[in-house]
């Protein structure tokens, strides 16, 4: 029963780790949208909630790997849900630094770029929102894992695509530009970029897991 009980309290910790995850991910699309159209109360709204969400993730990361590490019922999957765990924290923290660039370099992003940085920006996070669930599946119903992970490979693809856009568009169409300028707009584009290819490394650890699983 001890045991039984310890495996449901890390299964309801995973379970909110990724629901935070979640969140974060949802702030951040919302304070690129709030700063790519000059919305600064609500966009240090959007800093505020990604800092607590930090934490909380931080939180639930310390006790999940407590609890991995006492339990050995765990030990054929604990490195891989740990490598999972890692993994995802990697784009927690993509999310986190990404925000906080924009509030600290302040980039002049010009107004008609405002569609394709949102379109890029949701496509990342439509990756990260993928994994999400097939995540959690891994713990529950892990043959629906392939399906889901094969949409964050499509949104990663879309979300690279657009990137490229606007690197195209900056430096082929932007003459007004400084070239100064242009370099902040393609760090900016590949920091968002960025948060799609940390989904799509989850994704593949998520494909290997199951794999490992199966066998």
């Amino acid at each position: 029963m001890f045991k039984r009980n310890k495996i449901s309290k890390l299964i309801s910790d995973i379970d909110s780790y990724f629901n935070t995850l979640d969140k974060a991910s949802s702030i951040f699309q919302e304070g690129v949208r709030n700063y790519l159209y000059s919305n600064k109360e609500n966009f240090n709204t959007n800093l505020n909630d990604m800092s607590r969400t930090q934490d909380d993730l931080s939180e639930l990361k310390k006790e999940m790997e407590f609890a991995l590490y006492t339990q050995t019922s765990l030990i054929r999957t604990r490195s891989d849900i740990m490598r999972l765990l890692e993994k995802t924290r990697n784009i927690a923290d993509l999310l986190n630094e990404s925000l906080f660039q924009f509030e600290i370099e302040m980039p002049l992003i010009p107004s008609d770029l405002n569609p394709d940085f949102m379109k890029l920006t949701e496509f990342s996070i439509l990756a990260v929102q993928s994994i999400i669930p097939a995540a959690k599946d891994y713990f529950i119903e892990p043959d629906m894992i392939p399906d889901k992970i094969s949409r964050a490979y499509y949104y990663e693809k879309e979300a690279t695509r657009f990137s490229q856009n606007i690197k195209r568009t900056v430096f082929h169409k932007m003459d007004n530009l400084k070239l100064s300028e242009k370099f902040h707009l393609r760090y900016f584009a590949l920091h968002i970029e960025n948060i799609a290819k940390a989904a799509e490394n989850v994704a593949d650890q998520l494909a290997v897991m199951v794999t490992r699983r199966s066998l």
